[in-house]
């Protein structure tokens, strides 16, 4: 959809990456965002979506290291790849906020289809304040 001409399935293989990252940190405790699978067939395949996020979910509830542990990131910020300190709360802390803006997206290009979820607080923030509508 213009004027990004992604796609909802796009933007949930993203997501998925992202978790699936994390969740191959290594024997030295690196995780590496710039190893995203970025796989095809689960940005067109419905099945295939469902079985990556059956995936991830369940290797979620095998995390087996402390949140305060320090990992290593490496990610590129549009300067090169580069390796930083933070802990796996941290790392899980940033998927989260990084779903919700995806899923803000998704949000975006669902209204610019005519689609609509029964969802108000999908693609916002549990922060984020909630307008109240008036009668006036």
């Amino acid at each position: 959809m213009p004027p990004y001409y992604s796609s909802i399935g796009s933007h949930i293989r993203h997501i998925l990456d992202f978790y699936d990252c994390i969740l191959a940190i290594d024997s030295n405790k690196q995780i590496d965002f710039t190893a995203r699978s970025r796989n095809k067939e689960v940005e067109n395949c419905c099945d295939k979506a469902i079985e990556y996020l059956n995936s991830i979910i369940e290797r979620l509830k095998c995390i087996n290291y402390d949140l305060d542990d320090i990992v290593t990131v490496r990610d590129d910020l549009g300067i090169g790849a580069m390796d930083m300190p933070y802990t796996l709360a941290s790392a899980l802390s940033q998927a989260n906020s990084h779903t919700i803006h995806h899923y803000a997206i998704i949000n975006y290009i669902m209204s610019g289809l005519s689609i609509s979820i029964d969802n108000s607080d999908f693609g916002y923030n549990p922060t984020t304040p909630k307008l109240i509508k008036t009668n006036s």
